[in-house]
């Protein structure tokens, strides 16, 4: 291994960044240091916070991750990662990488280690290299490792793809609840927090999510789905564990400016972490992430290489025919892949 990834495994901040920079723009040194650190991955907690926009998700990150870095006595704090994702400009493909103006408590603290990342356009809440640049945070030894998304309410159950614990944040009087059912968001949570807790509404909020986490989970159904359909691999065990052992997610109300319900949070996170283990869900949720991953590169390269097969101007004139109504797509289709 270079000098550069013993550097990263050994806590170098600078070398971390450089590579991670490396990692997000894709380069051939960035893609054999995933290569490298590989091994040394799959020890991290890793810890998705998704939700609505304005629901405060960056401030409860900045809370959470000041607790573990603060834990009662008799804890040891943990080394904390967190990656928050912004929203591009879909004009400008710029975007305002503002999470560390909310997470200034985190400041200075030598064992948290903040990263913002660009969605650049993709779709369902993280950038294309998010999943990347938390194996090299993990790699480099983080304990616990925060992704929040971008905050773009039904697209956003990507995160359960990667996270093993998906926190998802609703807030009182946002309109949450119906769209919460519409999203599907309720499916990929394993704790919801209701925000903003002082705020007029939150009792019909709380009420509202129980009464949808039953509806969505008798018999605790709603785990079968859990993580979506593209995670086949998490539910082959679903029909074999008795319902009283499965996890029903809890709902916690929050104030994340002040701190108030932080701890239990923090206490309701480990719970899920050590059922994970104690289940042993949490190597099924490593296994679907994974084969999830291997999926997506295995589309993407094939992809590219069957462009290269085409001669010039034939996909360009078949998707022309498209456009004009004189082929259909499954026609197009046909003819380009003969």
């Amino acid at each position: 291994m270079s000098n550069s990834l013993e550097a990263v495994r050994a806590g170098d901040r600078l070398a971390l960044a450089r590579l991670l920079t490396q990692v997000e723009n894709q380069t051939p040194a960035g893609r054999q240091a995933l290569n490298d650190l590989f091994p040394y991955t799959g020890r991290a907690h890793l810890v998705g916070v998704t939700g609505s926009p304005g629901t405060g998700k960056s401030s409860l990150v900045n809370r959470l991750a000041y607790a573990y870095r603060h834990p009662p006595q008799g804890q040891l704090p943990r080394r904390v990662a967190v990656v928050a994702v912004d929203p591009s400009s879909p004009f400008t493909g710029g975007a305002v990488l503002g999470d560390r103006v909310r997470m200034r408590d985190l400041t200075g603290d030598p064992g948290v280690f903040i990263r913002s990342m660009a969605a650049r356009g993709a779709l369902g809440g993280l950038a294309r290299s998010t999943a990347d640049v938390v194996q090299v945070l993990d790699a480099a030894g983080f304990e616990l490792i925060l992704i929040e998304t971008v905050g773009a309410g039904q697209s956003e159950v990507d995160i359960a793809r990667l996270a093993h614990t998906t926190l998802v944040v609703e807030s009182p009087g946002m309109g949450d609840d119906i769209q919460a059912i519409k999203a599907g968001i309720l499916e990929i949570a394993d704790v919801l927090v209701v925000n903003k807790a002082d705020r007029p509404g939150v009792d019909h909020t709380e009420r509202a999510l129980r009464a949808m986490l039953e509806l969505a989970h008798p018999a605790r159904r709603q785990f079968a789905g859990h993580h979506g359909a593209a995670m086949d691999a998490t539910a082959t065990a679903v029909d074999e564990t008795p319902a009283e052992e499965l996890w029903l997610p809890p709902v916690l109300r929050l104030i994340a400016t002040t701190g108030v319900g932080v701890a239990e949070l923090a206490q309701a996170v480990d719970q899920h972490a050590d059922y994970l283990r104690r289940s042993g869900e949490w190597k099924r949720r490593e296994a679907a992430r994974l084969q999830a991953e291997l999926e997506m590169l295995i589309q993407a390269t094939l992809m590219q290489r069957w462009r290269q097969t085409l001669s010039d101007g034939v996909y360009e004139e078949v998707f022309a025919r498209l456009a004009e109504r004189q082929l259909s797509p499954y026609e197009a289709l046909e003819r380009l892949i003969q």
